[in-house]
């Protein structure tokens, strides 16, 4: 199937699709006619996935995704009974996400990107207690931010009036932040989510002072061009959806593990 690695192939009993999406390839389709992308590729081998009607006509059972540059674990609904029960489970924050990142260490990251509200530092001593698995807890509202609101930024209730209104739906979204190690410099973390806005996890990261490696968006040095070994590494972001956590049926805990290298 191209690129795409299977991790779990739908049965009977568990209709759905588990695929390791590459680093690159799009999620969905942005034309019908575009066929560049995990979700056509899949549909090829898996045809029962176009029987499924999603949030979007051309996206079919597709659960959720990840942006272009993010590799990691995407879930294909293919039974509509099983997309409207995770639509349901999604809703309820018990969807559970975890995703791998290789970060650099920059204080003031927030406040050389500007836009970020009430910039969230993770000090030194944080860093540094990184055996204690300590979670680390980012949560805010988002807005879009910057040409064709191509990135976001954290709104909080501090923000003010203007920055609010920019919100839509008031939803306030949580990122748990796990340190796992410091190595040559740079800090390896794991991130938990339940609820996901586009760039979540990349964004509050950021917003902590720990922007993910080759994040040309979110990471000061790479944005800026402030550090000539990071802009000539920029692209190779350093991070990836690690693992899925849902119930199904109730009661039967489904675990997917990417089984990163980095960490």
């Amino acid at each position: 199937m191209n690129d795409l690695k299977i991790l779990f192939e739908p049965t009977d009993e568990k209709p759905y699709l588990i695929i390791d999406k590459p680093a690159g390839l799009p999620s969905a389709p942005l034309f019908p006619e575009d066929n560049d992308n995990m979700l056509s590729i899949a549909c090829k081998s898996f045809p029962q996935i176009q029987n499924v009607i999603g949030k979007k006509k051309i996206e079919y059972g597709l659960l959720h995704r990840l942006d272009t540059p993010t590799a990691g674990l995407i879930l294909i609904a293919c039974k509509q009974d099983f997309y409207d029960y995770m639509q349901d489970l999604q809703q309820n924050g018990q969807f559970i996400k975890y995703y791998h990142a290789v970060c650099d260490y920059i204080p003031d990251n927030a406040e050389k990107l500007e836009g970020f509200a009430n910039a969230k530092k993770i000090d030194s001593d944080e860093i540094l207690d990184a055996e204690k698995n300590s979670i680390i807890k980012a949560e805010s509202y988002f807005r879009p931010y910057g040409k064709n609101g191509k990135e976001v930024r954290p709104v909080t209730e501090d923000s003010g009036m203007a920055a609010l209104k920019k919100i839509g739906k008031k939803t306030l979204y949580s990122t748990d932040v796990k340190i796992l190690k410091i190595k040559d410099g740079k800090v390896y973390v794991e991130c938990k989510i339940s609820k996901g806005f586009r760039h979540q996890v990349r964004c509050h990261l950021a917003w902590l002072g720990l922007p993910v490696c080759g994040d040309q968006l979110y990471n000061s040095n790479y944005k800026n061009g402030n550090d000539i070994g990071a802009k000539k590494n920029a692209g190779n972001l350093m991070f990836a959806a690690s693992r899925i956590e849902f119930e199904y049926p109730r009661g039967d805990l489904n675990s997917y593990d990417r089984k990163d290298t980095w960490t």
